[in-house]
C-alpha cells in the first residue's frame, strides 16, 4: 500500500494576529482513503507534526511518500522503525544532498545517452540505471514522465546517516502545451531496492494527496473559504471534512462524483443514513 503524507493550510481560519493553521494528512492512494491527520503546532512547521502522525499509523509493509519538507534523517528513521519503506522528495532544504544526488543522476543519465565508440563500455552506474516512461496526451497537452532509479550508492558520503537508504531516483517531466515545451527534474531518496516500476508508482501515488484529497476539500467542501476559527473549530471541522470525504468515497451505489453524492445526501434521508452506516 502507498501512503502519502502532506500538509494543507486552513487559509482563512485565523484572526488578524494569528498565523495560518496547517493540517498534515496521511492518504492511502491504493484505497483513496484518508488514514489520519495531525495539526501542526502554532509557531511550528510540518517537520514536527510528521513524526507524531507516523507514530499513530500502522505502516507495516507500506511505502510512505513525503514531499521535500519531510526529507529528514529523523523521518526516514521513523518510517523504517515502523517496518515501512520511504520515498522522500529532495529540494533545497537538503541542499548538499540534493546537489550530490542531482550531479550523480544527471551525469549517469548523460553517459547513457551520449554516443559511444564501438566497444566502449558504460560505467557500472550507467549500465545499471533503471528507467521507465509514461506518456499522457489529452486536450492538446502532452506529458511524458521518465523515471530513473539507481542502487549504486558507493559515492554517497552520508549513506549510513539515512536509515535503510537503498536507492536514489529522478523523475523527468516533459510537458508540451500550446507549442510550449517545459522540462523539470525532481530527485528522491528511497529505501526501495532497485525496482523502477515500483518507484514510479510510489511517486505517481504521492500526487493523489493533492488531486484526490486537498483539491477535493477546497472545491467540494470549500475548506479554504471556511472562516471558523474560534477555539478548536477549525481543527475539528477539518477532521469532520476528511471523515465525510472517506464516507463519500467508499459509498459505491451512486455513480456520481463527490459533489453529486453530497447533494443526494442533502435531499435523500435514506441515502444519508446509508452513508453513515445506519
Amino acid at each position: 500500500m502507498f501512503s502519502a503524507l502532506d500538509g494543507k493550510a486552513l487559509r482563512r481560519a485565523l484572526n488578524q494576529d494569528q498565523s495560518i493553521k496547517y493540517i498534515v494528512s496521511a492518504w492511502a492512494e491504493s484505497n483513496s482513503l484518508g488514514l489520519g491527520q495531525w495539526q501542526v503546532a502554532d509557531k511550528s512547521n510540518e517537520i514536527t507534526a510528521l513524526p507524531a502522525l507516523l507514530r499513530v499509523l500502522e505502516l507495516r509493509g507500506c511505502i510512505v511518500t513525503v514531499d521535500a519538507m519531510g526529507c529528514q534523517k529523523k523521518i526516514a528513521k521513523e518510517i523504517k522503525e515502523a517496518d515501512a519503506d520511504y520515498v522522500l522528495a529532495l529540494k533545497g532544504n537538503q541542499a548538499t544532498v540534493h546537489a550530490e544526488v542531482k550531479s550523480f543522476l544527471d551525469q549517469t543519465l548523460l553517459e547513457r545517452q551520449e554516443p559511444r565508440l564501438p566497444g566502449a563500455k558504460l560505467s557500472a552506474a550507467a549500465a545499471t540505471l533503471a528507467m521507465a516512461e509514461t506518456v499522457e496526451k489529452e486536450h492538446g497537452r502532452l506529458e511524458i514522465r521518465r523515471y530513473y532509479q539507481s542502487a549504486d550508492l558507493a559515492w554517497f558520503a552520508d549513506l549510513v546517516k539515512w536509515e535503510g537508504l537503498q536507492s536514489v531516483g529522478m523523475v523527468e517531466a516533459i510537458r508540451e502545451v500550446g507549442g510550449q515545451r517545459t522540462v523539470e527534474r525532481h530527485y528522491y531518496l528511497s529505501s526501495l531496492p532497485l525496482d523502477v516500476q515500483l518507484f514510479a508508482r510510489a511517486v505517481r501515488g504521492h500526487w493523489g494527496v493533492e488531486n484526490k484529497l486537498h483539491w477535493v476539500l477546497d472545491v467540494c467542501f470549500r475548506e479554504d473559504q471556511s472562516r471558523a476559527r474560534a477555539g478548536f473549530a477549525a481543527e475539528n471541522l477539518a477532521t469532520l471534512r476528511r471523515l465525510a470525504l472517506n464516507l463519500l468515497k467508499q459509498e459505491k451505489t451512486k455513480k456520481r462524483g463527490i459533489k453529486g453524492k453530497m447533494l443526494n445526501a442533502r435531499w435523500d434521508h435514506a441515502y444519508l443514513l446509508r452513508l453513515l452506516g445506519i
